[in-house]
């Protein structure tokens, strides 16, 4: 996608942001648009909010230009598409022009009411295929945005890496996006997420030739979860969607796991903390008829 940012140049353009909550959705596409206007552009925006707990739908519509007179982005109009989640990113495509640039975070957020069965580890999700994207023939980015994340040292700043991206296939200049990133990120964050986003820049379309089917855990898995107390502010919402109740609060303004050995490895605690406190680990299977 190429821009001029000469005021009187510059078509309307759509960029759509999809995720889910806690991803940091709504600040990239506050970003962009914080970026188009710090340019002298017209920008609208549109979002759906309040998803403060992880799991629920946000989605941004940025559409900037010399006038824009709607913030809305519909069907095969958006010139291009960031979606921190593999589902999310299905969901919207229909939203992308055919040659539109495709941003895609392949993480994975199974959502509770997709969670079939947690002992049997059915679930209703859709396989990590490129055969999903048959029909789009514009350029793909397809990065796993939070393991690069966890690199730089923080889970926070993926968003950050995805707006690098699409920032990549902008003209806006590079200094105005470190400006306002730096504006707009919480406090003593700048600096990672000024790595973060020059981590996404470097990121080049590549072709999805592979399949990463859902495949359950063979023998009897182990799992450990951990969390992660200087970042657990008590909310107690991993406490009331364990399924196990192997949760509780400490007393002390976080939680405690209890009976680590009834986990389940469903991860819901892990998915639906708002502030990524809780990590669930996997360990080798038990050999049969042995007991952990």
């Amino acid at each position: 996608m190429s821009l001029a940012v000469h005021r009187q140049t510059v078509p309307t353009r759509g960029v759509l942001f999809v995720g889910v909550g806690g991803q940091g959705v709504l600040l990239a596409s506050t970003i962009l648009g914080e970026v188009a206007m710090a340019a002298g552009l017209d920008v609208k925006k549109s979002e759906v909010h309040g998803m403060a707990k992880r799991g629920g739908v946000v989605f941004s519509h940025v559409r900037f230009g010399t006038e824009v007179f709607s913030p809305l982005i519909g069907l095969a109009e958006a010139d291009a598409l960031v979606a921190f989640e593999w589902a999310e990113g299905l969901r919207w495509l229909p939203y992308l022009k055919r040659d539109g640039l495709l941003v895609l975070d392949l993480a994975r957020i199974v959502p509770p009411a997709a969670q079939r069965d947690h002992r049997t580890w059915t679930v209703r999700y859709p396989d990590l295929d490129p055969a999903a994207l048959t029909g789009h023939h514009g350029p793909v980015v397809a990065v796993d945005a939070r393991g690069r994340a966890m690199q730089l040292g923080s889970p926070h700043v993926a968003n950050t890496i995805l707006l690098g991206v699409l920032a990549a296939r902008l003209e806006f200049p590079t200094a105005l996006w470190e400006e306002v990133i730096e504006r707009c990120v919480p406090p003593g964050t700048a600096a990672v997420n000024r790595r973060a986003f020059h981590e996404g820049r470097t990121l080049e379309p590549c072709a999805l030739t592979w399949a990463q089917r859902w495949t359950p855990p063979q023998g009897v898995p182990g799992w450990r979860v951990a969390v992660a107390t200087a970042w657990c502010k008590g909310c107690d919402i991993c406490v009331r969607v364990c399924p196990e109740g192997i949760l509780r609060p400490d007393g002390r303004g976080a939680v405690e796991v209890t009976v680590p050995e009834r986990c389940t490895g469903c991860r819901l605690c892990e998915w639906l903390c708002p502030d990524f406190a809780i990590t669930v680990h996997s360990r080798p299977a038990a050999p049969a008829g042995v007991a952990r």
